[in-house]
């Protein structure tokens, strides 16, 4: 089934927004907080596995990001990505540093941790993992393992001009609270298309966090607000 394009994904309709659920309390966001519930889980399962299958016909891909908490005296900030206009795929979206599984990767954390070094410069020395999350299906069929880790500060960020247009901070508190997480349903040729959303607005301007990587974060809310 051929995927129906989103291109303009901040037009789609707001179908609801999820501010009837709890925020993730102050105190489960901290780092010895999500370190320790990351430590005590073995698997669960995802309220958002991904829709790869329902509409690639590509052959699934291994795929690695690293969710990347910068340790910020005022609480944890994730940093993120907007990935360059012209690349093939994801162009011009919000993402987090990551990318292609290489055969000389000794498995995701090693990809993430490459790819994040490769794409904004930040050294591995200054991250430590602490856990994943379930793997999520891209619609473009990358089986993504999103692999947390705590940033510790001071560290320089150096962007690789080809694929990142620009990295930013957005508060993990604002991410983890539901009445900031919008979903969307559109439907083109037959097909039914949904999605979350998580508009920024910070300093640096605004920021339409949605897709592949508002549901990882969906899923991480889900795992922080049940500990």
């Amino acid at each position: 089934m051929t995927r129906p394009a989103i291109t303009q994904p901040q037009l789609v309709p707001v179908t609801n927004v999820d501010d009837h659920l709890p925020a993730v309390a102050a105190d489960a966001l901290t780092a010895n907080a999500i370190r320790e519930r990351l430590r005590a889980i073995s698997a669960w399962e995802p309220e958002f596995a991904g829709d790869g299958a329902r509409f690639s016909d590509r052959e699934p891909a291994g795929a690695a990001v690293l969710v990347p908490l910068v340790q910020r005296e005022e609480g944890l900030q994730l940093l993120l990505t907007r990935r360059t206009d012209h690349l093939r795929d994801h162009a011009g979206q919000i993402s987090f540093p990551g990318g292609r599984v290489e055969p000389h990767d000794d498995g995701p954390v090693a990809t993430a941790l490459r790819e994040t070094e490769e794409e904004i410069g930040l050294a591995r020395r200054h991250v430590e993992v602490i856990g994943q999350l379930p793997v999520y299906s891209t619609v473009t069929n990358f089986q993504v393992t999103p692999v947390v880790g705590l940033v510790e500060p001071p560290f320089e960020v150096v962007l690789d001009a080809f694929e990142v247009a620009e990295a930013f901070e957005v508060p993990l508190a604002f991410l983890m609270d539901p009445a900031h997480h919008r979903h969307h349903v559109f439907e083109v040729a037959g097909v039914q298309r949904r999605f979350l959303s998580m508009p920024w607005r910070g300093p640096e301007g605004e920021y339409f966090i949605w897709g592949a990587t508002a549901a990882m974060l969906r899923n991480l809310y889900r795992l922080l607000i049940t500990a």
